[in-house]
Order: C-alpha cells, then sequence, then structure tokens
C-alpha cells in the first residue's frame, strides 16, 4: 500500500514557484542532503500550513496535511522495525508503549524544533505572528509530512536511515523507555486499588485562538478535586492533571 501512495505522488504535477528557493535552501541545510528540482514540489508542500488557503492561492489539498497522514503510517512502520530489532527479546506489548512514546505529539514536535523546520514553514499572512511556527501539534504534523516527502522521492532505505538517524542523534530510547508518562493510568489504578470511583475529567476552561488553545482540567474522584493541569490539548492536560492528582496523593 505504500508503494502505492509514493507512486500517486510521484505522477503528481511539479510546481517549484520561485520564492520559495530560499525556504528550500534552508531545509536543505536542516535536513542534511540536496532535494532535486523534480522533489522541490513535494517538500514546498510539507511545509505549507493549511492557514495558506486563507490567501486564496492555494488549495486544501496543496497544505501538508495529506503527506501528513502518509508519513504517520511511514514513520509508525519505521519506529516499530528499530524497535523490533533493538529489542529481540521483548513482548508485543512492551514494544507498543515504547513505540506510543517515540511517535507521540511532544517527541516528534521536538524532534521537528532540532531539526528546525519552525524556521521553515510557510504560514498564511492573516496567521503570521500568531506563534502557529511553535505550534507541539503543528510542528508534529510538519514533522511527518517531511517524512512522507522524503519517503516519497528517496525511498524507504534512505526514509528509514533518515529517522534512525535523528532517533541516535535526537533522543535516548534508554531513557524514553524508562519515562513514565501515563499518569492517568497510574490515577486510574490507584482508585481501584482504593475502590474508589473511577477518575472524572472536566475542562474548567479555553484560551487562545483556534489553531493554539490551552486546555485546563481538573480531575475529581467521588465529588473532590484531586489536581489540575494545563495542555494544548485535553489529553495533554488531563495527563498533567492526573501527575498533580498523584503527587498530592503520594
Amino acid at each position: 500500500m505504500l508503494g502505492r501512495f509514493r507512486d500517486w505522488f510521484r505522477k503528481r504535477k511539479v510546481h517549484t514557484p520561485a520564492e520559495h528557493s530560499e525556504r528550500i535552501a534552508l531545509l536543505e541545510i536542516h535536513l542534511g542532503f540536496p532535494i532535486l528540482p523534480q522533489h522541490v514540489h513535494l517538500f514546498t508542500k510539507a511545509l505549507r500550513h493549511r492557514s495558506i488557503v486563507d490567501n486564496e492561492k492555494y488549495e486544501a489539498h496543496e497544505t501538508y496535511e495529506r503527506l501528513e497522514f502518509l508519513g504517520d503510517a511511514v514513520l509508525d512502520l519505521i519506529v516499530t522495525e528499530i524497535l523490533f530489532r533493538a529489542y529481540p527479546r521483548e513482548n508485543e506489548g512492551f514494544l507498543t508503549k515504547l513505540r506510543s512514546k517515540i511517535v507521540k505529539g511532544d517527541t516528534l514536535s521536538d524532534l521537528a524544533k532540532k531539526l528546525k523546520l519552525n524556521e521553515v514553514l510557510e504560514v498564511g499572512h492573516r496567521s503570521t505572528g500568531q506563534g502557529i511556527e511553535l505550534s507541539k501539534s503543528v510542528l508534529a504534523d510538519v514533522y511527518e509530512a517531511i517524512i512522507a516527502a522524503i519517503y516519497v522521492s528517496q525511498g524507504y532505505d534512505f526514509t528509514f536511515r533518515f529517522v534512525e538517524a535523528n532517533l541516535n542523534e535526537f533522543l535516548d530510547i534508554k531513557i524514553i523507555e524508562k519515562k513514565v508518562d501515563n499518569f492517568k493510568s497510574l490515577l486510574m489504578e490507584y482508585t481501584q486499588s482504593e475502590k474508589a470511583p473511577l477518575p472524572e475529567y472536566r475542562v474548567i476552561s479555553e484560551t487562545g485562538p483556534g489553531h493554539d488553545k490551552t486546555f485546563s482540567v481538573a480531575v475529581y474522584v467521588s465529588g473532590k478535586k484531586l489536581g489540575t493541569g494545563k495542555g494544548k490539548s485535553k489529553k495533554e492536560a488531563e495527563q498533567v492533571a492526573a501527575k498533580d492528582a498523584l503527587e498530592k496523593l503520594n
């Protein structure tokens, strides 16, 4: 299936506007390899945020979102293969949990920052200065889109080596392996051990523009507020609230 996706993208019309040459030149420096002229349109699209559609110059399918869809699948496969080789004695559950820690939004946004993708992201004029370039969810999406562009233009083996190099240079998988980040699960286990009702999460407030909201969440058990947390998504805020509750309980 991934092969069919790559073939389809390669048949798309090549469009290399002159105003993007500087952006692509910077991207080549950040990625560490040259981008051939026939592939510039792919990487240009991978850097184009959907706010660009507001200019009525591009359509929605000309943003990074379609490439992000493909890149998500490619990245999952590559990380799965890396972990499969690195942990020959571990079971499926261990590998699944570790993979989820690596391909989650926070980790991918950190990789995007390391590659300075925020410096070459293209946003609409009306959205300039609103902090889109610093949004964790946007940067994670852009990283996946770039992975798709590399896969379509260079093939699986090159993309595998690129991702593997990123993980080796910017992440410590052993630290990630031992990191506890599912505080909601731990809090649920605690309430079950105490024969208490399951935790209930409530959104207290939402602030910020649509593309960069901040959520405040409180967690309750038996009607009593145990913790609060903030995050760029409800899930992130819930994890912070659960961590806060666990720290207070301890």
